[in-house]
């Protein structure tokens, strides 16, 4: 039995602890928004000298900026909802002022590479496609299918789309290798390098808007395979343009598997300022949730971070190689370098946050068109809340939802992934026994 006292002293050590906490955090994050501040200065003054044309920041509000991209852009990439103190003081007003008293000169073109990416020849090799720019896609056929038949449907396919960060390597590494020969002869799979990932183009220039990754996957791999019908299994982020795609192609779309969706009630609590609080709340503990937040809410740190690590990540992989002893780096690894900051920001802004304002009307026209779901989540994920894959089975009363112990976000498929490809050859192996039974019955 507990004593009075010991009660009331390990209460107030909590209390203490979560006192002291977030006094830490409040200290750490004004410095940081100083931080970010002085660097939105920096690089308007760098990106001027090395490009002549200071970089395009979101530190005004929407209407200062003067932004009429409605319904395409997150309120969440604009000052006013990422709150800075310094910023509000107006500690940018004369940096402001003195940039549009300058006179442009020249204009920088939208393919080429930023000064503060990396310039190597895997990061930049989707410039030799010229204008006709698509996604790296990673295809895997049956051995003797004929090109004849995927067009009449005799074989299934199924599209695979990774999360934030990663790229087809998660598919590729995980699930492919663990297929049974039934599906290897009776499936085409395709895992793509969404828009700014991976091998896939990176443009500058672009807002990485879900329609702007839904265009790329149209033009990679629905248009070029004619693909007529097909499943979708997709991760994270991946989730949220899975139910996009599959709303527009709702009568082609057999199954979706969704692994830790991002989905909340966009309806409630304020939209995509919720999903930023809630994904990437300002918190020092844990060091996951500071790296969303570091990442999500300091868009120059970030870019400095970026330029740290991405630009120099041939440098870092063979640091991680000399001090591990090891050949190879996991795939995981070498994926979190494969992007520009342009395109992480504004996919983490514009899809995560932005895109959940769509997911509502997504799911209603699955729900009429009677679209398989299947949800999977680990019960320890530290990234997505569990609430979410409770939202969908809400909203999707016929949604399959499985909830695996002692799996986090990523271990949810990494570490059991024989289990997790069963899983999928499962359903989409009795989603086409119940299309055979249909036949006959009709007959």
């Amino acid at each position: 039995m507990f004593t009075v006292s010991q009660i009331l002293s390990g209460k107030w050590a909590r209390i203490s602890a979560e006192s002291f906490i977030s006094v830490l955090s409040w200290v750490v994050f004004l410095f940081l928004d100083f931080l970010d501040t002085v660097f939105c200065i920096f690089f308007r003054v760098l990106d001027e000298f090395m490009e002549g044309k200071a970089s395009r920041c979101y530190c005004e509000s929407k209407e200062e900026k003067g932004s009429n991209e409605e319904g395409e852009v997150s309120e969440t990439l604009y000052g006013n909802e990422r709150k800075n103190i310094f910023r509000e003081m107006g500690f940018l007003r004369f940096p402001g002022k003195w940039e549009n008293s300058k006179k442009r000169v020249g204009r920088v073109e939208s393919k080429m590479t930023r000064w503060s990416d990396c310039g190597c020849e895997s990061c930049v090799s989707w410039l030799n496609n010229g204008d006709d720019q698509k996604l790296h896609v990673v295809v895997m056929e049956p051995p003797k299918a004929i090109e004849e038949e995927c067009k009449q449907g005799h074989i299934e396919n199924v599209i695979f789309l990774h999360g934030f960060l990663s790229s087809s390597s998660f598919w590729t590494e995980t699930v492919f290798p663990n297929l049974s020969e039934e599906v290897k002869h009776n499936y085409r799979l395709f895992a793509l390098d969404l828009l700014g990932f991976g091998r896939s183009p990176k443009p500058r220039d672009c807002l990485y808007t879900l329609r702007d990754h839904l265009e790329m996957i149209e033009k990679s791999v629905i248009h070029p395979f004619e693909l007529k019908s097909f499943h979708l299994v997709a991760h994270s982020m991946g989730c949220i343009l899975a139910l996009a795609l599959a709303a527009k192609y709702s009568k082609s779309v057999k199954s979706i598997t969704l692994i830790a969706p991002p989905y909340f009630d966009y309806s409630k609590d304020g939209g995509s300022s919720m999903v930023l609080r809630k994904l990437a709340e300002r918190r020092l503990w844990p060091p996951i949730r500071f790296g969303s937040s570091f990442m999500s809410w300091y868009e120059h740190l970030g870019r400095c971070v970026c330029f740290l690590i991405c630009r120099n990540h041939r440098t870092w992989e063979w640091i991680l190689k000399l001090l591990t002893r090891k050949r190879n780096l996991h795939f995981m690894t070498i994926d979190m370098t494969k992007h520009t900051h342009s395109s992480a920001w504004h996919t983490m802004h514009n899809v995560i946050c932005g895109g959940a304002k769509s997911m509502d009307e997504c799911l209603e026209t699955l729900k009429r068109s009677k679209v398989k779901i299947y949800v999977i989540q680990g019960d320890r994920d530290e990234i997505v809340p569990l609430e979410c894959s409770t939202n969908i089975k809400m909203k999707i009363p016929n949604a399959e939802v499985d909830i695996i112990k002692n799996a986090d976000h990523n271990s949810v498929i990494l570490g059991r992934e024989n289990n997790f490809t069963q899983y999928l050859e499962h359903t989409w192996l009795s989603f086409s026994s119940r299309e055979e039974c249909y036949k006959h019955c009709s007959i």
